[in-house]
């Protein structure tokens, strides 16, 4: 039997930033590490080699929390009423750019992309508690496709990127807007504000499963999520690769179980074109669960253990 490889990817960002750099990350800095591409590029790139010199397989970029609605509620010096769509390429720009800096020369970079519930305040991807104007499989997928077009005017972004991570993805509805949007990218004949060299990038889903049973935060079984992912019904641009990320590592073992008994189903109905490539990156061993509200990391009940999970 031929060996599965094994490769590390980097994590926990935010949580970095603030244990080891002492960032603050607020209401008043809804782009959460991201914000650092306006405030202090430095100190993100010092972070980011820490991570570089492990060193990992794979460097996610500065980019999970990014939208537009984030860049209109950031407030700086130089742009007191909030940050223009115009001006945003450049920061996304710098994140890439960040990150191919640091790295290894035999690193990949994966373009990280959190789901909608990221950017909202109170950040909602543990919950999937979304508003009503994203509240469905075509309000999400326009939401993402919007955000993709503003990395597709980045310079040679193809060749500077290895792959897309859509990651802590909480709702089945989101899931299915993804596999539509990836679809439009390979699209030769797709709308031009979206596609672009983007369409060639293999792609990862990541999802998150914050409590101890088997379902997405929606309610979603993990049978639905798989053919959710997977299933040629869906799309025939299939992603490289799928996930469990921002869950808690002992419910890793039945989460890969169920992961792989809805592929075998899937397989046997003839659904499936290959076997993805599987991702997991959970959060730490204590189970502490980040707060959304009052902004900390909190024991559940009757827990007394101090190590803190990591965060985007």
């Amino acid at each position: 039997m031929t060996a599965t490889p094994v490769q590390f990817l980097d994590g926990g960002l935010g949580t970095s930033l603030e244990d080891k750099y002492n960032c603050r990350f607020t209401e008043a800095t809804p782009l959460w590490s991201s914000h650092l591409l306006l405030s202090d590029r430095e100190t993100l790139k010092s972070c980011q080699r820490d991570f570089a010199e492990i060193p990992v397989d794979i460097l996610l970029t500065a980019t999970y929390q990014v939208s537009v609605e984030g860049f209109q509620r950031t407030r700086t010096d130089s742009f007191p009423h909030g940050i223009p769509r115009a001006e945003i390429p450049r920061f996304l720009d710098s994140a890439v750019s960040i990150v191919e800096q640091v790295k290894q020369p035999t690193t990949k970079i994966a373009l990280s992309l959190g789901p909608y519930g990221a950017v909202m305040t109170p950040s909602q991807e543990y919950s999937a508690r979304y508003d009503d104007e994203h509240s469905s499989a075509d309000e999400l997928f326009r939401w993402h496709a919007d955000r993709i077009s503003l990395f597709t005017s980045i310079d040679h972004i193809d060749r500077r990127v290895d792959y897309i991570a859509f990651e802590t993805v909480p709702r089945l509805d989101e899931i299915l807007a993804i596999r539509r949007l990836t679809t439009l990218l390979a699209s030769q004949s797709a709308d031009a504000a979206v596609a672009g060299p983007l369409g060639r990038t293999p792609y990862w889903i990541s999802c998150v499963f914050p409590g101890t049973g088997q379902a997405l935060p929606d309610g979603s079984s993990v049978s639905q999520v798989i053919r959710a992912l997977l299933s040629l019904e869906h799309s025939n641009d299939p992603p490289w690769g799928i996930g469990i990320n921002c869950t808690k590592i002992a419910e890793l073992p039945q989460l890969v179980r169920a992961y792989e008994i809805g592929i075998r189903l899937l397989e046997k109905d003839g659904h499936l074109r290959s076997w993805p490539t599987l991702l997991l990156y959970p959060d730490g061993t204590n189970g502490e669960v980040y707060d959304t509200t009052t902004k900390t990391w909190a024991l559940p009940t009757g827990r007394t253990e101090t190590t803190k999970e990591v965060s985007d």
